[in-house]
């Protein structure tokens, strides 16, 4: 068995044993909160400060419904960005790829970027972002780049947008993306 899976089932041993302590403080949301907590320790990294108040219940509303009855861990590996980090973060991508054309086609400028309005994520393991793109839909976020499986944006009163092949993608939407 991989470390992954190995991993997987802690986690979940874990949100089972956590259940009694969460319903302790919250009857009614003991399976979120179990949920939260095994998924906090899984995913030490993860930041879910800077999200909107309805990026951040879809997100948890989701992976919580993933983890119990799908039984697929969803972690966040980036949500949101203040503009200075994405502005390095583009940067970097400049001058890896020699040009902002190219940056473009993986990281927008910080004016550009959703992660820096806080409805993006980027999700992790692939497991999960699969899941995610399956049942997405239900909960308002969805993924938005070909080239990105990781990607998803919570677009609540919408129809599924549209998919692009990249991030740097010439649309008449006037709406910031990434």
């Amino acid at each position: 068995m991989n470390e992954r899976r190995v991993f997987a089932r802690v986690t979940r041993l874990l949100a089972i044993l956590l259940l009694i302590p969460a319903w302790l403080c919250s009857p009614g949301q003991a399976r979120r909160i179990a949920c939260g907590w095994a998924l906090s320790l899984r995913f030490p990294a993860e930041d879910l400060s800077g999200l909107t108040a309805g990026t951040l219940a879809a997100f948890t509303a989701a992976r919580t419904t993933a983890f119990w009855r799908d039984r697929v861990l969803i972690g966040l590996t980036s949500g949101h960005r203040d503009a200075a980090e994405q502005h390095r973060l583009f940067l970097a991508e400049v001058l890896a790829t020699g040009s902002e054309q190219a940056a473009r086609q993986r990281v927008l400028p910080a004016a550009d970027s959703v992660h820096v309005r806080g409805i993006a994520l980027d999700i992790r393991p692939r497991e999960g972002a699969q899941w995610l793109e399956e049942h997405g839909a239900h909960f308002a976020l969805y993924r938005t780049y070909d080239n990105e499986w990781w990607h998803f944006e919570h677009r609540p009163g919408e129809v599924a947008p549209a998919r692009l092949p990249h991030p740097g993608w010439a649309v008449t939407d006037t709406r910031a993306r990434n």
